[in-house]
């Protein structure tokens, strides 16, 4: 039984080898094109900061929610602005969608809903908790990792694609093995797929800082274990690793510890209520 599943696993994971290599060029190229120019557009947005972070923060590759952390921290954007990003951040749900070739409506819609949610929620933060401080910091995550995003697309998108695929490897084994254990049912009961709850477990599974959260969320909707305001919760709630370098660089943890809370807050009554309206017109 354990070496099917294994077997499995690679053969499964080793088809979208391709497709997320190719999702991560075009990616890569965008947010290249955008690498010299989101920072600037980002300050000089003014009052449109929330648009503008949550359009930008659709693409995250080399962490740009990690570079509006920054900003942040350094009070360049507000606080409303930095929530936009990380609520229309998914990390590494474009490139797994992509690659399981998901429904273009499908995908076009979970990242309208992210943006405009980003978008609105971010005004009104604005508008109740907007403060400025002058702490001053400076991070860049491509130095930290070494990736070699500023020199070479290919070697980055080969990078990204080789650490998603390892992630893959990991969530589609994981689930395989619980498929295995546990009939799809009772799996579905666990995560509370009928439960309009559910939001409230996936809310707490994106806030994970890493890239497998989005993985993981997003391969266990595909696979219909988790409804779809439970996946979209936990999407809103996934910003990778700025959350630890907020940790990192923002020495105000009861700060920190608000924005984390009102993260998964808005996470949890938005996906509460995606579901419902998912059920009504689905």
């Amino acid at each position: 039984m354990m070496k099917e599943i294994i077997l499995d696993t690679i053969i499964d994971s080793i088809k979208i080898i391709p497709f997320l290599f190719l999702a991560f060029i075009i990616i890569e190229y965008i947010e290249h094109k955008l690498k010299n120019k989101s920072s600037k557009i980002i300050k000089q947005s003014g009052k449109l900061g929330p648009i503008v972070g949550s359009l930008l923060g659709i693409f995250p590759q080399c962490g740009f929610s990690v570079a509006a952390t920054n900003l942040y921290v350094t009070r360049i954007i507000s606080l409303g602005t930095l929530i936009a990003v990380y609520l229309s951040t998914s990390d590494e749900m474009l490139p797994i969608l992509i690659a399981e070739h998901t429904n273009v409506k499908l995908i076009i819609f979970i990242i309208l809903i992210k943006v405009i949610l980003g978008i609105i929620y971010g005004y009104i933060i604005d508008i109740l908790f907007r403060k400025k401080y002058d702490t001053k910091t400076n991070y860049d995550l491509c130095k930290e990792e070494h990736c070699d995003c500023e020199h070479s697309i290919i070697i980055s998108s080969i990078k990204h694609t080789l650490k998603t695929f390892l992630f893959v490897i990991i969530a589609t084994f994981a689930v395989n093995i619980l498929f295995e254990l546990f009939s799809k049912n009772l799996l579905a009961k666990l995560f509370m797929k009928n439960n309009i709850f559910g939001s409230l477990l996936g809310s707490l599974i994106g806030l994970i800082p890493s890239c497998g959260a989005s993985i993981i969320l997003t391969e266990l909707f595909i696979s219909g274990t988790i409804g779809f305001g439970t996946c979209v919760s936990g999407l809103l709630t996934g910003s990778g690793v700025a959350l630890l370098v907020l940790f990192k660089t923002n020495k105000n943890i009861k700060e920190n510890i608000f924005i984390i809370s009102l993260i998964y807050l808005l996470g949890s009554i938005s996906g509460i209520i995606l579901e419902l309206l998912y059920r009504i017109i689905m």
